[in-house]
């Protein structure tokens, strides 16, 4: 039987044939398919500026650059995600404050943000955990009241919208991500969404060296950049990727929807947000009964690899890693945080997958738990 991985991108051979023909001509770092693919992404966002950078790592580092964040700056964040959302906060010299995730949705718990912010705070990264969208009205309120800069970690919510909106259309600074895993991907790479021009032109600067160049051949520096700009062979698969991400997404609703028809409640497993017209379903996580399980979670995924099905964890808490810990971070401080991050698992959610896979992937998880359950 074929092992079954937890994601896999869906890459056609037009696709193939446009990198083909990159490198064939000659141009593959950035260029002309990366013009394109930003005009493409401009068209999607409502026209909006659309930079596109090596990593959305490096998009969330130059959003805050761009929002004016920098030491001795509080930048609230949830610690339910990928550690890159804080790590960018401390490598512009500012300070991460968490604040607890909604046991509900799972992003951060907007009735828990407004106490932690202080005079010190510049900024609010959400994260759309999962490609669930967090509440976008009740966050820009909060932020309007408190003067902040929002920068969306929407690295997981590409294709998603909040109320008819999509993702990226509306909003501050809006952060994507072209992982590999990611609904649409370039490989790696990711991009930004800005205001304006003006800060469409800071970006470009911050991301290959604070350059500019002039029609003389002559140039300038005038800002400390970096070096994370997108190769056209990257891009070439973007443009591809663009293409069919309405019907990516659409085939992920449709397997998220066989998941809850076919998933053993009397597990007792935790089921994600029934949300099938916001979220693009980046990812499918039940938390499972741990509680009740005489095996831990990493023999639970170990056994369901033993059938052939790869299953990931996305994420632990990241207030409990070494790096917060040495801050003063502790367990215990972030509750909800701590018990989805211990409990979750992903399973196999990928365009490609037939609807039987789910039926195995929920045949394989009830076969792994029903007998170790108390």
């Amino acid at each position: 039987m074929d092992f079954l991985p937890f994601t896999r991108p869906s890459i056609d051979d037009a696709t193939i044939a446009a990198v083909g023909e990159v490198l064939r001509s000659g141009w593959i770092t950035t260029g002309p398919n990366c013009q394109r693919l930003e005009a493409e992404l401009s068209a999607f966002c409502g026209g909006r500026p659309v930079r596109l950078v090596s990593s959305a790592t490096a998009s969330l580092e130059m959003a805050l650059q761009i929002a004016g964040v920098g030491p001795g700056d509080e930048v609230v964040t949830c610690p339910l995600s990928w550690i890159a959302t804080a790590n960018v906060i401390m490598k512009v010299g500012a300070t991460p404050v968490f604040v607890d995730a909604d046991p509900a949705t799972r992003n951060i718990d907007l009735d828990r943000l407004e106490a932690a912010i202080t005079p010190r705070t510049r900024a609010v990264i959400p994260v759309d955990l999962a490609g669930l969208p967090v509440d976008r009205e009740r966050l820009y309120a909060i932020a309007g009241r408190h003067g902040l800069r929002v920068v969306e970690d929407a690295a997981q919510s590409m294709g998603a919208n909040w109320r008819g909106a999509p993702i990226g259309q509306t909003g501050d600074l809006v952060s994507f991500s072209f992982h590999a895993n990611k609904n649409m991907t370039c490989g790696e790479g990711g991009c930004l969404v800005l205001n304006n021009e003006e800060e469409a032109r800071l970006f470009e600067k911050l991301r290959l060296q604070g350059v500019t160049r002039f029609p003389d051949g002559t140039m300038d520096v005038d800002v400390l950049g970096g070096k994370a700009n997108m190769t056209d062979i990257a891009a070439a698969i973007g443009l591809g990727q663009l293409k069919s991400l309405d019907a990516f997404n659409a085939r992920r609703r449709e397997l998220a929807r066989l998941y809850f028809q076919h998933f053993d409640r009397e597990l007792g497993c935790e089921l994600p947000p029934q949300d099938f017209e916001q979220s693009n379903w980046h990812m499918f996580q039940p938390l499972l009964p741990l509680s009740r399980m005489a095996i831990s979670r990493g023999e639970f995924i170990a056994r369901m690899k033993e059938q052939g099905i790869g299953v990931g964890v996305h994420y632990p808490a990241m207030h409990l890693f070494t790096l917060f810990r040495e801050q003063g971070y502790a367990a215990g401080r972030y509750p909800a945080a701590e018990d989805i991050g211990a409990r979750t698992v992903t399973l196999p959610l990928f365009p490609a997958m037939r609807d039987e896979d789910v039926l195995r992937v929920c045949q394989a998880v009830s076969q792994t738990l029903r007998p170790v359950l108390s």
